[in-house]
C-alpha cells in the first residue's frame, strides 16, 4: 500500500524559515527522524520511505505554492496513490500559531497550494493536516506575514511541533483518518 504524503511550501533560501513553508518543515523532520533522503526529482524533492509494510513518498513541491497541484497530479498517477492515502500539510492562518488539524476534505480556505491541489485533482475530498500560524498581522500585511520569518518564541516550540506533525503522519498511515483525527483533533 502507497502513500502521499505532501508538504506545501515556496522553493529558494529566501523562503526557508517563513511561516508558509510548515509543509516543508514537517517533512524534512519527519524524514530525518527515519534517515530517509530526498531528492531532487519531477516537480520536488522527493524522498520514499517504509513504515509497517507501507510505503510513503515524501513530496516537497518545487513548483511553487500557486502549481502544488502539478506535482501532486504527477505523483499520485506515477505512483499509482488512491485519493485515500493522500495527506497534505499545510499553513493556515486561521488556526492559532500551534494548533493543528486533521481533516479528511475541506475548502482551500484561500490558500493558494490547496486551491490549485483541488483544481488538478477535481476534488477537494483528501485529508489535509492544517498546521496553524496564527494571523498576529495588520490589515493589508498578510502576505508579508506568511512570507515573514517566525518569531523567536515560535521557533522554540517548533521541534516540539514537527515532531507532533511526525506522529499525525504515522497515525494517519497506520491507523486511518478518522482515528487519527479523534486522537489528535483533541490536543
Amino acid at each position: 500500500m502507497k502513500y502521499l504524503i505532501v508538504g506545501l511550501g515556496n522553493i529558494g533560501p529566501e523562503y526557508q524559515d517563513t511561516r508558509h513553508n510548515i509543509g516543508f518543515k514537517v517533512l524534512d523532520a519527519f524524514a530525518k527522524a527515519s534517515n530517509a533522503v530526498f531528492d531532487n526529482i519531477r516537480y520536488g524533492a522527493v524522498a520514499e520511505m517504509k513504515l509497517n509494510g507501507r510505503t510513503l513518498i515524501l513530496l516537497k513541491p518545487n513548483t511553487y505554492m500557486n502549481l502544488s497541484g502539478k506535482a501532486v497530479s504527477y505523483w499520485m498517477q506515477k505512483e499509482k496513490i488512491a485519493l485515500e492515502n493522500l495527506l497534505v500539510v499545510v499553513d493556515d492562518l486561521a488556526l492559532p500559531f500551534g494548533s493543528m488539524r486533521l481533516r479528511a476534505q475541506g475548502s482551500d480556505g484561500g490558500h493558494n497550494g490547496l486551491k490549485s491541489i483541488n483544481a488538478l485533482l477535481g476534488t477537494t475530498a483528501y485529508a489535509r493536516l492544517r498546521y496553524g500560524i496564527g494571523n498576529d498581522f495588520q490589515k493589508g500585511q498578510q502576505i508579508d506575514y506568511v512570507l515573514g520569518n517566525w518569531e523567536t518564541e515560535e521557533i522554540e516550540k517548533l521541534p516540539e511541533l514537527l515532531n507532533r506533525g511526525g506522529e499525525i503522519i504515522t497515525s494517519f498511515v497506520l491507523q486511518g483518518i478518522v482515528r487519527t483525527m479523534n486522537a489528535f483533533n483533541k490536543k
